[in-house]
C-alpha cells in the first residue's frame, strides 16, 4: 500500500535546515515527503541531504501581495497534482500561502506550526495588516501549534483563533534538541585553544556569545552597549557574535555597528553551518531577543553546558529557570542586561552551578526524538479522526 503524501513548506530552506532538520528524513519512514520552499538549487541540496522530494515555490520574505498570489496559485496547483493527506506550513509567509492553497485545494489535514510572532514589533497599519493575515492564516487551517506555552497564550488573547484549534505538543519547539550532537564531548582543550589562537582571544578571557540573526530584533543594539559598558570594568571578556547581518530587513542601529567595527573584542564569524565549536569556546550564551517561538539556541547552549542570559519572552523563559540554569532580563532593557552580564561574570559560584544545570534540564526535556515521535502521533491521531 503506498505512503500517504505529507509535505511541508517554509519560507526558505534555511527554515527546513536549521528549524527542522533531520525531522523530514524520519518523517519518510511513515510517509511520502515532499519538502516545499524557496531558492531552487539550496533546496535540491537539502533535499538530496534528506532523502526527501523537494518542490520549488518562489516565495519573499517581505509584504509582496501580487508575488504571494501568484505563490499561492502555483501552490495550488501542485497540490490538487499530489492529492496529499496533510499539509504542514512553517513561518508567518509559508504559513499563509501554504494554508490558503491547501485549503482551495481541499487537503484534509492543514496544520500550522507557529515558532514566532514577528507582528509583534509591528505597529500602525503593517500591525493591522499583520494581524489580519495571522487570523486568515489560523482560519484556513485545520490545526495550530504554538511551539511554546506563551505563543498559546499570546494567540489567545489577541484572538488570532479559538482554543479548540491550538496545542502545544510534548514540551514545546518544533524539532526538539539533539542533545548527543550537541556535547561539548565533542572538542578536545586542543581544538579550543587553536581557535581561540585564531579568533585572537586571549586565554583568560570570560567569552559570551551570541549565536542567531545580527538583527536589531534580537537585541544586538543592547548587547553591544552592555558589553562595552562591561568592558569598561572588567578587561578581560569577549563577546562572539556568531550569524548573519541582514541589513536589508532589521538592520543594527548605526551606533551599534560602529562600536562592533572599533571593539577588536567584539568577534563577528558570520554564518556557521555547524555552530558547535563557537559554544564550545565559550562560557555564557547572550540571547537578548524581543520575541521568539522556542529558541533553538537557547537549547543547544544548554546541551552545551552553557548557562544562558535571556530576555523574559515566550519559549525563553520556558527553558531558562532563574538562577538555575540562566539569568532573565526584561527585553528591551540594556541596563538589566548589563547587571546580568556583570553578575555572571563576578559570580563564579552561580555561573558554574548554573551551567552544570544547563545539559540535564535539556536532555530531560527537549531531546529531539521525544519530538519528532510527538509530533508523528499527532499526524496519526489526527488521521484516525478524519
Amino acid at each position: 500500500m503506498p505512503k500517504k503524501k505529507l509535505i511541508r513548506v517554509t519560507t526558505v530552506p534555511l527554515s527546513l535546515e536549521k528549524l527542522l532538520e533531520g525531522q523530514l528524513s524520519f518523517m519518510q519512514q511513515f510517509y511520502e515527503v515532499i519538502a516545499v520552499s524557496s531558492e531552487a538549487d539550496r533546496l535540491k541540496q537539502y533535499g538530496e541531504n534528506e532523502g526527501v522530494a523537494t518542490f520549488h515555490l518562489h516565495q519573499t520574505r517581505k509584504i509582496t501581495p501580487f508575488q504571494d498570489l501568484k505563490a499561492v496559485v502555483t501552490l495550488y496547483r501542485f497540490l490538487k497534482k499530489e492529492k496529499p493527506l496533510i499539509v504542514h506550513t512553517h513561518t508567518p509567509k509559508a504559513g499563509i500561502v501554504g494554508m490558503f492553497a491547501a485549503w482551495l485545494a481541499g487537503v484534509p489535514l492543514r496544520l500550522h506550526t507557529v515558532a514566532g510572532l514577528p507582528l509583534l514589533e509591528a505597529s500602525g497599519i503593517k500591525r493591522k495588516v499583520l494581524n489580519t493575515v495571522e487570523k486568515l492564516t489560523y482560519k484556513l487551517a485545520t490545526n495550530v501549534y504554538p511551539n511554546s506555552q506563551g505563543l498559546y497564550d499570546i494567540i489567545l488573547a489577541e484572538r488570532f483563533t479559538k482554543e479548540k484549534k491550538l496545542k502545544v505538543l510534548g514540551q514545546g519547539s518544533s524539532n526538539g534538541i539533539d542533545t548527543r550532537y550537541f556535547s561539548p564531548e565533542h572538542f578536545s582543550e586542543a581544538e579550543l585553544l587553536q581557535k581561540k589562537q585564531q579568533l585572537n582571544i586571549p586565554q583568560s578571557d570570560l567569552i559570551f556569545v551570541f549565536v542567531g540573526r545580527i538583527v536589531s530584533d534580537k537585541g544586538i543594539n543592547e548587547l553591544v552597549t552592555a558589553f562595552t559598558k562591561l568592558q569598561q570594568k572588567f578587561q578581560d571578556c569577549s563577546l562572539l557574535l556568531v550569524g548573519p547581518f541582514e541589513n536589508d530587513l532589521d538592520p543594527v542601529s548605526t551606533g551599534t555597528q560602529e562600536l562592533i567595527d572599533q571593539n577588536k573584542k567584539i568577534i563577528l564569524t558570520g554564518y556557521q553551518s555547524d555552530v558547535r565549536l563557537y559554544y564550545a569556546l565559550a562560557n555564557v550564551l547572550v540571547f537578548p531577543s524581543y520575541r521568539e517561538g522556542f529558541p533553538n539556541v537557547v537549547m543547544q547552549a544548554g546541551a552545551m553546558e552553557l548557562p544562558s542570559i535571556v530576555t523574559n519572552i515566550n519559549g525563553c523563559n520556558e527553558i531558562i529557570a532563574h538562577k538555575e540554569n540562566g539569568l532573565i532580563v526584561p527585553p528591551k532593557d540594556g541596563e538589566a542586561l548589563h547587571h546580568a552580564m556583570e553578575l555572571i561574570t563576578t559570580n563564579n559560584a552561580l555561573r558554574k552551578k548554573m551551567a552544570s544545570n544547563a545539559r540535564p534540564r535539556i536532555v530531560k526535556r527537549y531531546d529531539r526524538q521525544t519530538m519528532w515521535q510527538a509530533i508523528l502521533e499527532e499526524y496519526k491521531l489526527l488521521e484516525t479522526n478524519l
